[in-house]
């Protein structure tokens, strides 16, 4: 029978999905707001803010905590771990220039919705190709246990709370 920790290990990889799905949905959502004929442009740009800096708490979560345990646990994963991080290293570089045309935007007053609609286009297939990726390679690792020591509040929860 398994215990509760045994049970609370065991969902960290659904719990993995699900705050991908949450940042998928953002993303979806603010590009959507940008096919709007005429755009609530600083809604747009404080939500185009608030994602990129979801996103970068995730991933500086998983870097610098879950990552750390899971390669404890597992260091035969440490090739698999290194292209994540590389990911996120390319995804914080889009995740910049995004944030820098939304505060233009924000200064402004008129976005350049083209540029910013064009980077989150490519940012979107890069992060879908990323999450499956990581749920594939890391879900069943995080299902075996590895000790969550607090770092899933800012992997699943992006620092809110």
């Amino acid at each position: 029978m398994a215990s509760p920790e045994g049970d609370r290990v065991a969902a960290l990889s659904v719990q993995l999905s699900q705050a991908h799905q949450v940042l998928r949905r953002q993303i979806t959502e603010i590009r959507a707001g940008l096919g709007r004929r005429q755009p609530n442009r600083d809604a747009l740009v404080t939500h185009c803010l608030a994602f990129c800096a979801a996103m970068t708490s995730h991933h500086r979560g998983e870097d610098d905590g879950m990552f750390a345990h899971l390669l404890r646990e597992r260091p035969d994963l440490a090739a698999t771990v290194a292209k994540l991080v590389e990911d996120h290293g390319l995804i914080a570089a889009i995740l910049s220039q995004v944030r820098e045309l939304a505060e233009k935007a924000a200064e402004s007053g008129s976005p350049d919705l083209a540029a910013i609609g064009g980077e989150l286009d490519g940012l979107a297939a890069i992060m879908e190709s990323h999450f499956g990726y990581e749920e594939r390679a890391i879900g069943r690792a995080l299902d075996e246990g590895i000790p969550d020591t607090g770092w899933s509040d800012t992997v699943f929860r992006f620092g809110a709370g």
